[in-house]
């Protein structure tokens, strides 16, 4: 495997852990403001992305490139309106639309047709990601203001369960 594609998919493994951290900070937010839904559906983000970083690390090991973790940062995102979170959860699912599309272009401009086809399944989930995100503020900002239209959108973020993802090596 290429160099730089190693090493930007070793990158991304602590991104995709970041980025749990951050879901799980989310979550914690609205568990303070009584929204367990909300926190539900950001703790099963958070899972989801603690499942792409392993799958990177699975390709990584697989394909013989010693993985190397580097430490995890702290988010550093201050929520104050129950908007706040969904937003900044849109902004770092562009951003890491951006870091996989980035592997995905370096993988194909080095022809590993191998890692562009591992690839594929995370960039579907990235406009799948992104679309959620945004479906989630556009109810927000309909129904937020309204405590049982919140109420009824706690209940039913609070129903999404876990499913791992079906992607095989």
């Amino acid at each position: 495997m290429n160099h730089k594609v190693a090493t930007l998919l070793n990158e991304q493994i602590n991104k995709e852990f970041y980025s749990a951290y951050l879901y799980l900070d989310i979550a914690n937010f609205y568990t303070r403001k009584g929204l367990d839904g909300f926190a539900n559906w950001y703790e099963i983000q958070a899972k989801e992305e603690q499942d792409h970083a392993m799958l990177m690390y699975r390709y990584l090991q697989n394909n013989g490139v010693e993985v190397t973790l580097e430490a995890i940062a702290k988010p550093d995102k201050t929520f104050v309106t129950l908007t706040d979170p969904l937003k900044a959860g849109l902004e770092h699912e562009q951003y890491v639309t951006s870091l996989i599309n980035t592997i995905y272009e370096a993988a194909h401009e080095d022809k590993d047709f191998r890692t562009t086809q591992f690839l594929d399944w995370f960039v579907k989930e990235q406009g799948e990601e992104e679309k959620n995100s945004m479906d989630q503020i556009t109810r927000m900002e309909l129904f937020g203001d309204d405590a049982r239209s919140l109420y009824m959108l706690n209940s039913e973020l609070a129903a999404r369960v876990y499913t791992a993802p079906s992607l095989t090596l």
